[in-house]
């Protein structure tokens, strides 16, 4: 490194020396990331424990009746045969507030099962009922 100490005809130097300065603020640099806390990279989360389902396949809010090509009726989706269906639906209209009952038959079932669905909700004296899935009967 060359230093000068001024300039030859003896005028005083006018330029700042920054080096000190540079060098005061490496060392703050260093110290303030000596001193950061170690950053840990662990997020918490409160995990859902493992319970067993509930009894109580009813929904109180809402429950789907389908019946796929097969004739398999299914309630909420899980298979089931007609004497649950009953057992289901009286299961519902004992809660304080009836849920809404859907029914979505696919396109190909027999009418015959439909009928005997249809049968089994209205003896079980359901009063609300939807049925889904209508827009597969609509001829493009």
């Amino acid at each position: 490194m060359a230093m000068s100490g001024g300039r030859d005809d003896g005028e005083p130097m006018m330029e700042m020396n920054t080096t000190p300065l540079i060098d005061v603020m490496l060392v703050l640099l260093i110290m303030f990331i000596i001193t950061i806390p170690i950053q840990t990279h662990a997020v918490k989360i409160d995990l859902p424990q493992n319970t067993p389902p509930t009894d109580n396949p009813v929904d109180p809010v809402k429950n789907k009746v389908a019946i796929d090509a097969a004739g398999t009726i299914t309630w909420n989706g899980a298979p089931i045969d007609k004497l649950t269906l009953r057992q289901y639906l009286r299961a519902s209209m004992a809660l304080p507030v009836e849920p809404e009952l859907q029914f979505q038959p696919d396109r190909q079932t027999r009418f015959v099962t439909v009928d005997e669905v249809l049968a089994i909700i209205k003896a079980s004296k359901v009063t609300k009922l939807g049925f889904i899935g209508n827009e597969q009967y609509y001829n493009f």
